[in-house]
């Protein structure tokens, strides 16, 4: 360990300096000795690292919403080229590189935060172990060990037998309650950032693998984090926790301000902004003029959600503009559906007509229709009765499928 120590010094010794700046900090309000004066140091040493990753997490943003578009054309090319692994990894790259899209970038500010973790996990071991380490002298190597958080030490782990805890001056109890509590709200806050990006933040026109493989991580980060957690000392647990805290607000704010299309998100955002164009007649906000500019350059590519927002613009009487802006424009009427009207019942005679005559005939067209239909009338009447009775019976027969020819005559009783 010592000698890993040694290769991680270039970080261990700023990650415990800024903790020890932030400790006489805290330490002036809270006494030198308290456990808030330390655990605040650590939150402040989360905040501070986050508020330098701030430009990777928007590259991160960048690169998840830009893998979610490729997402089809990444599914085609390996429907095409499944047999050629070679050809399919060549034509991946191509499709980045023109995209302009990094798959790595989504892990950046994970990759860039982990030698924080190492470090602040090497440094409260250390602590725990009666160690000095970077700026860290005896005085507050004796002053953390001293510090309790609801009665647990900060070096302090949920695994730790009774006599280490009790060389902490506390009680094993306290140590696990504190540590239980604080693993499952770290998990707790690790499943509901993910699940809160799943259920809002995903174009859910798109369905691939990739929305698949997000839902299972929603389920195994949690657990990983919980069964990881068993070991971390307090310290650890109280950075772990912040991290997670901050990346939740952080992400909450990204989806309600800037969603991606398709979105539940989106639709909620756009919803916003039109109830403050409603009430003040314009578009307040830079960043709600890029979005509307946004959807304006789309034209007829714009999702459903997208149309259904410059509908209820043009509802109230406002068009918008390429400038992201709105004006008075005409309003468009609601459509409403056509009523479905039953026709009118016509007569046999009508109906005949109508079979008989072109649709653009004249009413001299259906005067000639009449007559010729009361003259084959007439004719049908001077037919011999039995000559229809003949013919009748001959096609009842011939449905009811019985013989043609000379019947049998029947017998007398059955008269």
């Amino acid at each position: 360990m010592d000698t890993i120590a040694s290769l991680f010094s270039f970080i261990t010794t700023p990650v415990s300096w800024i903790i020890v700046q932030f400790h006489k900090v805290y330490g002036a309000l809270f006494g030198d000795d308290s456990g808030w004066a330390w655990g605040l140091s650590i939150v402040s040493l989360v905040v501070l690292i986050r508020i330098c990753l701030i430009p990777l997490f928007v590259k991160q943003i960048k690169s998840t919403r830009n893998m979610q578009v490729l997402q089809p054309k990444m599914k085609a090319i390996q429907e095409r080229y499944k047999n050629d692994k070679q050809r399919q990894s060549e034509e991946m790259m191509k499709l980045y590189k023109e995209t302009g899209t990094n798959p790595l970038s989504s892990c950046l500010p994970i990759l860039a935060q982990s030698p924080f973790f190492f470090a602040l996990y090497h440094v409260l071991s250390s602590i725990a172990s009666g160690k000095k380490i970077g700026a860290i002298d005896q005085q507050l190597l004796d002053s953390a060990r001293e510090a309790h958080i609801f009665g647990a030490p900060l070096a302090a782990k949920f695994m730790d037998s009774a006599d280490k805890v009790a060389s902490l001056n506390a009680s094993l109890t306290d140590v696990r309650v504190v540590t239980a509590l604080m693993i499952v709200l770290m998990s707790a806050s690790q499943f509901f950032t993910q699940r809160q990006l799943m259920t809002k933040n995903v174009d859910l026109t798109v369905k691939t693998p990739y929305m698949n493989q997000q839902k299972m991580l929603m389920y195994i980060f949690p657990v990983i984090f919980a069964v990881m957690g068993i070991n971390f000392p307090v310290g650890v647990l109280v950075y772990w926790l912040t991290t997670n805290v901050w990346t939740m607000g952080q992400q909450m704010y990204v989806i309600n301000q800037n969603p991606t299309p398709g979105s539940k998100a989106q639709d909620a955002y756009l919803q916003r902004v039109l109830k403050r164009v409603d009430s003040g007649g314009q578009v307040r906000g830079r960043a709600q003029r890029r979005t509307v500019k946004a959807v304006v350059a789309k034209g007829p590519d714009r999702n459903d959600i997208e149309r259904k927002f410059i509908t209820g613009l043009s509802k109230m009487g406002l068009v918008a503009q390429e400038d992201g802006t709105v004006k008075k424009g005409e309003v468009v009427p609601e459509a409403e559906a056509p009523k479905r009207q039953q026709p009118k019942r016509q007569t046999k005679a009508k109906r005949q007509t109508a079979g008989h005559t072109p649709a653009s005939g004249g009413a001299k067209d259906e005067a000639d229709a009449k007559t010729s239909l009361e003259k084959r009338d007439a004719s049908q009447d001077d037919k011999p009765t039995s000559a229809r009775k003949t013919a009748s019976g001959s096609s009842r027969q011939a449905k009811s499928g019985q013989r043609k020819g000379p019947q049998r005559p029947k017998h007398p009783s059955k008269k």
